[in-house]
């Protein structure tokens, strides 16, 4: 029934002023459009991602959204070191931490958080042949 269907990304935000600086700003989306001062829509290669006001912002303890960069991820986690992102450190028994990614077997995986603890992921690979960012 959906397999076929084209599924978007959502966040839930406090603010979303502060959320469109770190969007566009920290991570250069380009917004698609916009709902007032509710939701915006931003295009991240042929995906969207939806970012919405919400009272419950920030109270999911698991990844939100990922991020398939193949060979980019060490060069994307760098430049968005170097713009002040903080990346998260987990302990996993597989995992072993080359900088700010975890490396398990094939996987490259790093995690940040958006202004409001909405965990984010980047990976290596294709959305097929990863664990999709999973934490």
């Amino acid at each position: 029934m959906l397999n076929n269907m084209e599924i978007l990304a959502t966040i839930p935000v406090k603010d979303l002023a502060k959320a469109r600086k770190f969007y566009e700003g920290m991570l250069g989306l380009e917004p698609l459009a916009f709902e007032g001062n509710e939701v915006v829509t931003y295009r991240a290669g042929s995906s969207r991602l939806l970012v919405y006001h919400s009272q419950y912002a920030g109270s999911n303890k698991a990844t939100t959204a990922t991020w398939f960069l193949g060979d980019d991820l060490d060069d994307v986690v760098r430049s968005l070191k170097n713009k002040g992102v903080a990346f998260e450190h987990y302990q996993f028994p597989e995992a072993k931490l080359e900088g700010d990614v975890h490396v398990m077997g094939k996987t490259r995986n790093a995690w940040f958080k958006d202004p409001d603890g909405n965990i984010l992921s980047l990976v290596n690979g294709q959305p097929a042949e990863s664990r999709v960012g999973a934490r």
